[in-house]
């Protein structure tokens, strides 16, 4: 089992990593999330998780042990490959996801491509135990109307092909012109001006 790597990034996109190791190169699948803290660096470590079939050895990287525990965990659930839980990991972090388990969050796994109704709610079900042994003493995050405006923003311009990197960017002018109390619409049709 390979557990982390540490090299050079000879290539990169958001959706895998060439790592060089000691005269090695190494194909590594990683989110959007871990993408976006090594898009400016040469130079990566990357904790890894080795998914094994019989005709494949495919690694996936995590920027932080978090991330990698959010992971294994969502693959443990039946019906979640490694793919979709990646695809999970691209629209939330390791702690958003955390939190939408804990509190019954379908429509926040929904928002997720390929991820209806069941299997969010066999997320939630199979996970909740889990992630609270994981978090005991951590609070639990509250989402004001505006977080779940961005949130809601977020998830349906990503939906339709924009970068998260460049909707994140936008979101917190969107914000300051529309004020706090503005909706999803309202920021996704602001957003969209700006980025057509």
């Amino acid at each position: 089992m390979i557990a982390f790597l540490r090299g050079s990034i000879r290539y990169k996109n958001p959706a895998f990593v060439y790592i060089e190791t000691n005269g090695v190169g190494y194909h590594v699948n990683i989110s959007l999330n871990t993408y976006s803290k090594i898009e400016s660096l040469e130079e990566a470590f990357l904790y890894t998780h080795l998914h094994v079939k019989e005709d494949s050895h495919t690694l996936y990287g995590f920027f932080d042990e978090d991330e990698k525990a959010v992971f294994t965990l969502l693959i443990s659930v039946s019906g979640i490959g490694p793919n979709t839980a990646r695809v999970v990991l691209s629209y939330m972090s390791a702690s958003e996801v955390k939190n939408a388990i804990l509190k019954d969050d379908v429509s926040r796994f929904n928002s997720v491509k390929g991820i209806g109704p069941k299997t969010a709610k066999r997320i939630i079900l199979d996970l909740k135990d889990k992630v609270l042994k994981t978090m005991k003493g951590v609070e639990i995050e509250v989402d004001s109307p505006i977080n779940s405006s961005k949130d809601e923003a977020l998830a349906a311009l990503t939906a339709l092909g924009f970068q998260k990197q460049l909707i994140e960017k936008n979101l917190p002018l969107a914000i300051s012109e529309l004020g706090t109390d503005c909706q999803a619409e309202d920021l996704i049709k602001y957003i969209l001006k700006k980025l057509s």
